[in-house]
């Protein structure tokens, strides 16, 4: 709000009168619209993630999952509005996430975002101001980004994603070559035919193709030169011919300019050369495209291409710039044939780009195009030094072998820039120090390694092992994201070498940076150490294989999602004959019993199942000083000692088994021989009574309970627990005076195992459990 003091001369002159006017009359929309904007944005800012419902503060639980199913009838405050929006953003399901879902703005991306309600705000200024408030914008910023990418006097488009812009290509495109496709439609266009490298996605031609009514087929992929990845323009021009031959129209060519995921960039010159002379627009797209903002010295690219795509939001790092679309210029008609409104349609989008480019000025963006080309070469540095990791993108600077920083001020050679300038990195973990470690043991005659070592090595090479490689690769990926977070690497499926592991500078997202010198450190020492690690696993892995197949008690075990050395399962000898069902659920406790064992000594053992979802023992990474055979001995013994205690145990539980049995059966013989020593009319209602208090039974006649004595396997009378007060196992001076235990009434031996030494194995807390175990189901004696 602002205020105003107005100066008004009094009757008497000699006083100053002070007045304020009301701030709403003098207050700027815009400014307005700005402070609310920025509001709002500080507020998403600053929420934080709730993962799970707090009980002391049931408010800041996430939202209810399901939706209302009709709009309420009262009216919301936007308060109220807005604190519903942001517990919606706080909400997840994960802990992982971090504590702030948005992330910080600096002072251009806030502009950026700010551009957008300004963009809804004058939209509904008058026509005839916002024709000409709109075509200062657009005109601007098409003639600012066309100095920049070297695109003098060409037209521009705004589109949200790089499929709108192809799509306004490719009907640029048609109308070139097509004139009376505006009023006939696609029967004015017989045939149209679309190019593409086979390395480069053609997701984007096929929607141009679903919006125009193209059938599919009319895109057609053209293979590479296997060396280099680039477009083979000898199978181009014979396919172009045979498409002409065929009454088909050559269309659309999309030159890759370091779009594809290796960054393969095709020779723009000699494509223009067959585009001119079939009549062919030229259409090129790619990071490698940002090159041309570092360059200062002479130099076209419209002589080069027919249209480029620019997509700043990327290389920059700034949210929610339009995707741009930089072209030759065409007729006024031809450009907005396609829009819904001449105005606003494209235009205004570029207030954006319009205020960022003003933010950031030329020198900027070409330092931050520039650091990113120069972090993407030293990433390539790090690794090519790295040995075990192979490079699948280019080399920066190719066959010339020049830095970036050395042509910023020559004449634009465009073939030179492009193959200079490289935006990405692709490489992968294959084990080649391994093989060379092999080749030169076998030449040196190395006495540490045989010959039959050494064929067991070639059978882990990437070659006949590409699944267990993209395991490890993937594992390589994983570890290089956790630990070296200020880096964007991905972990991509390559077509021909499976996992791979990709870095581009220029796809940045909000709020994202290159890494700085001391990033770049951290990740050489990180992937060194890593790959260290993975050389060690695959070096080891074929003696692993070797020693568990000559074992007799281990089992090689098949782990497809597993990227350490392998699997085993310990297995019994005899066991593989007999596995049934019981037998299974028996060896799986056996190794889960195992595992448990062999992690209270070393972490690197963890419980793993096989394809046929038996248990089994996962040995994960190792170094270049682990002794595998120790390793795989640890677990025959631990396994052995298990087996045994089971053992044990399995037997201690047949005596309780069996002493449960013989004091049953003792039970039920001393009660028929007390029924028949007493009498059948003692155990008769009512004439019991009589007998009883004719001739009282003897005091001692109860039946007498059992206990089963571990130590010596036989089921005793409980008389001298009850009679005497005492246990058996008492300490001497414990019994009482003159009295000695006497000799238990009863001694039935459990079965015909020797429990004797079995209890030389068993600890005496575990004699004692299952003691007390016995005697629960004995049966007192009637105390009379």
């Amino acid at each position: 709000m602002t205020d105003s003091v107005k100066e008004e001369p009094n009757n008497n002159k000699t006083e100053e009168k002070v007045s304020e006017i009301a701030a709403s009359s003098i207050r700027s929309g815009l400014a307005e619209l700005e402070m609310r904007t920025s509001q709002t944005l500080q507020r998403l800012e600053n929420v934080r993630h709730v993962p799970k419902e707090d009980p002391a503060n049931p408010t800041a639980a996430g939202p209810v999952t399901e939706g209302t199913a009709l709009l309420h009838g009262d009216q919301k405050p936007p308060s109220e509005i807005l604190e519903s929006l942001e517990k919606l953003i706080a909400f997840t399901n994960s802990d992982d996430d971090p504590d702030f879902p948005l992330p910080a703005l600096d002072d251009v991306s806030h502009l950026a975002l700010i551009s957008h309600s300004i963009v809804a705000y004058l939209s509904h200024l008058d026509r005839q101001q916002l024709a000409r408030v709109t075509g200062q914008i657009s005109g601007d910023t098409s003639r600012w980004l066309g100095s920049i990418f070297r695109f003098i006097d060409c037209s521009a488009s705004y589109h949200t994603d790089n499929a709108e812009a192809t799509l306004r290509a490719v009907r640029l495109a048609i109308i070139s070559r097509c004139p009376g496709y505006l009023e006939g439609g696609i029967p004015a266009l017989a045939n149209p035919c679309l190019y593409i490298s086979e390395n480069s996605t053609p997701i984007r031609l096929q929607y141009a193709c679903r919006q125009l009514g193209i059938p599919l087929e009319c895109i057609k992929l053209i293979t590479t030169n296997m060396p280099f990845g680039t477009m083979d323009l000898s199978v181009l021009q014979k396919q172009i011919q045979a498409d002409v031959a065929a009454n088909r129209t050559p269309l659309f060519v999309v030159a890759d300019i370091g779009s594809s995921l290796c960054g393969n960039v095709d020779n723009l010159t000699r494509l223009q050369e067959i585009c001119r002379t079939n009549n062919i627009w030229l259409h090129a797209a790619g990071h490698g495209l940002a090159a041309l903002a570092v360059t200062q010295g002479p130099g076209n690219l419209r002589s080069a291409a027919d249209s480029i795509t620019v997509n700043l939001g990327s290389w920059l790092g700034i949210p929610s710039l339009p995707i741009v679309l930089l072209h030759r210029q065409m007729q006024n008609i031809t450009l907005t044939v396609f829009d819904s409104d001449p105005i606003l349609s494209r235009r205004l989008t570029a207030l954006s780009l319009w205020t960022t480019l003003q933010a950031l000025g030329r020198e900027t963006i070409a330092e931050k195009i520039l650091l990113a080309f120069q972090t993407c070469s030293i990433v390539f540095e790090i690794a090519s030094k790295c040995d075990g990791i192979r490079i699948l993108s280019r080399a920066p600077g190719g066959q010339s072998g020049v830095h970036l920083s050395d042509l910023i001020h020559k004449p634009v050679d465009i073939n030179v820039l492009f193959e200079t300038a490289v935006p990405v990195v692709v490489f992968q973990f294959d084990g080649t120090s391994v093989k060379v470690e092999q080749e030169v043991a076998a030449s040196t005659g190395d006495q540490n390694q045989d010959l039959t070592q050494a064929m067991i090595n070639k059978s882990i090479e990437k070659v006949a092992n590409a699944a267990y490689f993209d395991r490890l690769n993937s594992w390589l990926g994983q570890i290089i994201q956790r630990d070296c977070n200020n880096f964007d690497f991905e972990i991509i499926d390559h077509q021909i070498h499976g996992t791979c592991i990709r870095f581009c500078p220029l796809e940045l997202g909000l709020g994202e940076h290159p890494p700085t010198p001391d990033n770049l450190e951290n990740f050489a020492h990180c992937l060194e150490a890593h790959v260290d690690i993975l050389r060690a696993t695959v070096k080891h892995k074929a003696t692993f294989n070797k020693l568990v197949e000559k074992s007799e008690v281990l089992r090689l075990v098949p782990l497809p999602d597993w990227a350490g050395m392998g699997g085993v399962r310990f297995v019994p000898e005899g066991w593989e004959t007999l596995l049934t069902d019981q037998a299974k659920t028996e060896l799986n406790k056996l190794n889960t019993d195992l595992v448990d064992t062999l992690r209270s000594t070393d972490n690197a053992f963890s419980l793993g199942e096989g394809t046929d979802g038996l248990i089994c023992v996962r040995f994960g990474m190792v170094t270049h000083d682990t002794d595998v055979e120790e390793l795989l001995d640890l677990v025959i013994s631990v396994g052995k000692s298990v087996q045994e205690n089971s053992k044990v145990l399995d037997t201690m539980s047949e005596i309780v088994k069996k002493g449960i049995e013989t004091a049953t059966a003792d039970l039920q013989r001393e009660s028929d021989e007390k029924l028949w020593s007493e009498g059948l009319l003692r155990h008769v209602p009512v004439v019991g009574r009589m007998v009883n208090w004719w001739s009282p039974p003897i005091k001692e006649s109860g039946i007498k309970g059992r206990s089963l004595n571990l130590t010596q396997g036989v089921v005793e009378s409980t008389e001298n627990i009850y009679k005497y007060h005492m246990q058996m196992t008492g300490a001497p001076n414990q019994l009482p005076a003159n009295k000695s235990p006497p000799t238990p009434m009863v001694q039935t031996p459990v079965g015909t195992t020797s429990s004797a030494g079995h209890s030389r194995n068993v600890s005496q807390s575990s004699a004692a459990s299952a003691s007390a175990s016995a005697t629960s189901v004995q049966e007192t004696s009637t105390q009379k």
